[in-house]
């Protein structure tokens, strides 16, 4: 088989996926890790792919994004050793189909890049993109498929953990839906603060971003915590946690065809 393997690292995850053709065959999540060394990855990766039934030799083509910039080069230098494949970089310079109107187009995340890329592709524009990550992102792409620019807050688990690490009697909670928003103990009050607070954070950016684009906007979340969010959040069109993924492989064979 000839099999495509998307690799997006992000700061607390990469994201891992497999196409064959245009399908998306399975997807697998590996903490990120700057410490791990090539061989450790490497031989992650090699065990990972068959429990989802891919073997490793089927993989011929690789497309991977990166915002940790020691990460990039040790995961090309896995892709070489354990798949014997030169890695397809997503950087600053790509052909992506999209037009970057940012005030430095090199300060735009590749993921951000390449999430405009495949969901003005998939869904047309305008467009606002909001991806449930480290930090949650929001993005801004024209009717005619320009990068305009975003916001970004942090992100869900990153003040849930800023919570815990910055108080006395707090502590860690578990991300679920608060049945209430006045909550009756530390916990739910937390969880609803949570919750809630970044559904009513998302609802008043997706809003003001709507007017900024004219009044009309389709709205996609993707990211991890995107289909957990949307059980809360009433303003999402679209909900496709894998659209990183797509888009690595939209742009990989964009550019091969050249």
């Amino acid at each position: 088989m000839d099999m495509l393997l998307a690799l997006d690292i992000g700061n607390t995850n990469i994201t891992i996926g497999v196409f064959q053709g245009e399908q998306l065959k399975a997807t697998w999540r590996m903490q990120t890790d700057p410490r791990r060394t090539p061989d450790e990855y490497g031989l992650a990766l090699r065990h990972l792919l068959p429990l989802k039934g891919v073997a490793p030799e089927d993989i011929h083509h690789i497309s991977l994004c990166s915002v940790v910039p020691p990460l990039a080069p040790v995961l090309e230098d896995v892709c070489k050793t354990y798949f014997h494949v030169t890695p397809f970089s997503v950087t600053a310079g790509t052909k992506t189909g999209v037009r970057i109107l940012y005030d430095n187009p090199r300060d735009v995340g590749a993921d951000r890049v390449v999430d405009a890329a495949a969901a003005y592709r998939l869904y047309g524009g305008p467009l606002v993109i909001v991806d449930f990550g480290t930090a949650t992102v929001f993005d801004a792409v024209s009717e005619h498929g320009d990068y305009l620019g975003g916001a970004i807050a942090p992100g869900i688990n990153l003040a849930a953990e800023a919570l815990f690490l910055n108080t006395s009697q707090l502590r860690r909670v578990e991300l679920v839906h608060p049945r209430s928003a006045i909550g009756k103990n530390t916990v739910a009050s937390m969880q609803s603060g949570l919750m809630l607070g970044y559904a009513g954070l998302v609802e008043g950016m997706v809003q003001r971003f709507k007017v900024e684009l004219g009044g009309r906007a389709k709205v996609v979340a993707t990211g991890g915590l995107a289909p957990l969010m949307a059980e809360e959040v009433t303003v999402f069109d679209v909900v496709n946690p894998d659209l990183t993924l797509i888009g690595l492989r939209l742009i990989y064979e964009m550019n091969r065809k050249e």
